[in-house]
């Protein structure tokens, strides 16, 4: 029988979710005002919820916000929300309670780029199933700055250590592209740009084989912190022939059986207020509906 269809299109690797990427912030009052106010999003409302921390929701991914010393990410983080004009909206009427902050907002071709009041950048784009597949609403990347010379070693150690799919991608830089879910992909794009020294931010993903990577990173020293029995973090990425680090940012990896792997979460619709409220139309779908999207 002749094939009539790229089955590996569909291969994940280990990596099946990308959960959530971690920043302190020292101002719980403006990190509402940026992250719910602003861009739309949707505090959770079962965990996390005093103010000392909270957990944004973006469909089914989460900006944790734990407070403390300001972090900033080095790079962008991709968020997929519906409506650019009212994005733009929200974002213009919060400007002014948060002047005096580093919190800009700018449209570009495909973008809104957003900064959050500690200088982290958010691009947000509108659904586009070419590009982010069936999302309406969620993380597909997280990109990160790497210095120049290290996105092939990135690439090699992914696939080896993690299990995950990684690739060259050239065109604006050289970036290599990791897989770490169903359309979602951790991006280390080179640059010649100087480097901020990390300040302890995190990404999380859940991975299918939990045991293997830990050896190999065992073997070659690199687990940074063995939280419980679901979870472990490390913060290196190396060079695999002399162990050499070429990135460091905090992973933190969760198995499929932990408690929390695809927890529900609640996704307000921002278009909503008490002027305008019609019943049924709560809640946003984090996925493009059969009218958006055709497969």
């Amino acid at each position: 029988m002749p094939q009539q269809f790229d089955r590996s299109a569909e291969d994940l690797g280990n990596a099946i979710h990308f959960e959530h990427v971690n920043i302190q912030v020292p101002d719980q009052r403006l990190a509402t005002l940026f992250y719910v106010a602003g861009l739309g999003l949707t505090r959770d409302p079962y965990l996390m919820v005093s103010d000392t921390n909270m957990w944004i929701n973006a469909g089914r991914s989460q900006f944790h916000l734990p407070s403390g010393r300001p972090q900033v990410l080095r790079g962008h983080i991709g968020l997929v929300i519906e409506g650019r004009e009212a994005l733009l909206a929200r974002l213009g009427a919060v400007a002014k309670k948060l002047e005096g902050t580093a919190f800009a907002f700018r449209e570009h071709n495909d973008h809104v780029e957003a900064v959050c009041p500690w200088g982290n950048r958010v691009r947000c784009y509108e659904p586009d199933a070419a590009r982010f597949g069936r999302i309406a609403l969620g993380i597909p990347y997280v990109e990160f700055d790497v210095p120049m010379g290290s996105a092939a070693g990135i690439c090699a150690f992914y696939p080896e250590v993690m299990g995950m799919p990684a690739s060259l991608r050239n065109g604006d830089g050289t970036v290599a592209a990791v897989k770490t879910g169903r359309k979602q992909h951790l991006l280390f794009r080179e640059t010649d740009r100087p480097q901020a020294d990390y300040d302890g931010h995190h990404v999380q993903m859940y991975i299918t084989d939990f045991s293997g990577p830990y050896r190999k990173l065992l073997a070659r020293k690199l687990i940074s912190r063995e939280d419980n029995q679901y979870q472990y973090r490390f913060c290196d990425i190396v060079d695999l022939d002399s162990g050499k680090p070429l990135f460091t940012v905090e992973h933190e990896v969760r198995s499929v059986t932990h408690p929390m792997f695809m927890r529900p979460m609640v996704n307000r619709n921002p278009a909503l207020n008490n002027r305008n409220y019609a019943f049924g139309h709560d809640e946003s779908s984090w996925a493009m509906g059969p009218d958006q999207y055709e497969g």
